[in-house]
């Protein structure tokens, strides 16, 4: 299935559509300043706005912090489910009502490797496919992280 990926990070805009698929579109408010360190520009809900298929979907990006848990999307559309939380260094495990469709992997280029489950559907390929350009893939586990901030104090 052919998925086309639109991102401007700088703008703060985000489409994703294919043929057979749901169009997904995430846009950061206007005149908001984007982070360096998030693709579409920012991890704060406030400042996003997100639509499945024309619909509006309520979505919950974490803060992004210590744990790899803290770098969980989440996103309720249509009465379904879905959180992408990475798994690994440069990837990510995509539920639907806490079950797995898919592994995704993104640098944050705008690129999107996936793999999906027998019954992921044409929803959870659009929806999966945007959290994962907007948001990128993977994380560090916490003691990597905090050993990188002990090195930077050490001199």
């Amino acid at each position: 299935m052919y998925v086309q990926i639109d991102l401007d990070g700088p703008a703060g805009t985000l489409r994703v559509s294919g043929h057979g698929l749901p169009a997904v579109e995430l846009v950061r408010a206007p005149g908001s300043r984007p982070d360096t360190h998030t693709p579409i520009g920012t991890r704060r809900a406030e400042l996003l706005a997100l639509t499945v298929d024309g619909e509006p979907a309520v979505i919950r990006p974490a803060r992004g912090r210590l744990l790899r848990r803290s770098y969980r999307v989440d996103v309720r559309t249509d009465g379904v489910r879905y959180r992408l939380v990475p798994s690994g260094h440069d990837h990510s495990r995509f539920t639907r009502d806490g079950h797995r469709v898919g592994e995704l992997l993104c640098s944050g280029d705008g690129r999107v490797i996936d793999t999906w489950e027998p019954g992921a559907t044409p929803r959870d390929i659009a929806v999966g496919t945007a959290l994962a350009a907007a948001f990128g893939t993977g994380a560090s586990p916490w003691y990597e992280t905090v050993g990188e901030i002990v090195s930077e104090l050490i001199p």
